[in-house]
């Protein structure tokens, strides 16, 4: 239980950690340049999904479906409420400096990057067949197939 819960703090820290390195980015390298920013945030949610669909593919492949989304759920709310409320905090801005649309935009992409990211992930995890439920329905099969049949006495 306590290697399950390292995950998931790791994995909310690792996508906090790419918003910040984004923030980062944009703060030292294109200050005031507004489509360059629009670029690094693009890129920042590309690479976010990126790591969710890698981490559908490899959690699903070992754990049922309820477990690991569960976990992949807990670890992108505290990545999003870090990224929304803390990110901004340090490269000296206020949460909520560009209006509520502005704030709850940011919700809406975090959720919709992170969604797709695992939705990917786990598209492809069951389309290789390799999914937690296909492999435990293989198994069944082959141990039914491989049982001698009872033969019914009259």
């Amino acid at each position: 239980m306590d290697r399950r819960w390292r995950e998931v703090w790791v994995l909310a820290g690792a996508l906090f950690a790419v918003n910040v390195v984004a923030r980062l980015t944009i703060r030292l390298g294109f200050d005031g340049d507004d489509a360059a920013a629009d670029r690094v945030s693009l890129a920042m949610f590309a690479v976010i999904g990126l790591i969710l669909a890698v981490v559908a593919f490899r959690w699903g492949r070992r754990r049922p479906l309820g477990t690991w989304a569960a976990d992949v759920a807990v670890a992108v709310l505290v990545a999003m409420a870090l990224t929304v409320l803390v990110g901004p905090l340090l490269v000296g801005n206020n949460p909520f400096a560009g209006g509520a649309g502005t704030f709850f935009a940011q919700i809406w992409l975090y959720l919709l990057a992170t969604g797709v990211g695992v939705l990917i992930g786990y598209l492809v995890l069951t389309a290789l067949g390799r999914d937690h439920r296909s492999q435990q329905l293989k198994r069944y099969a082959e141990v039914k197939t491989t049982k001698p049949r009872r033969v019914v006495r009259r």
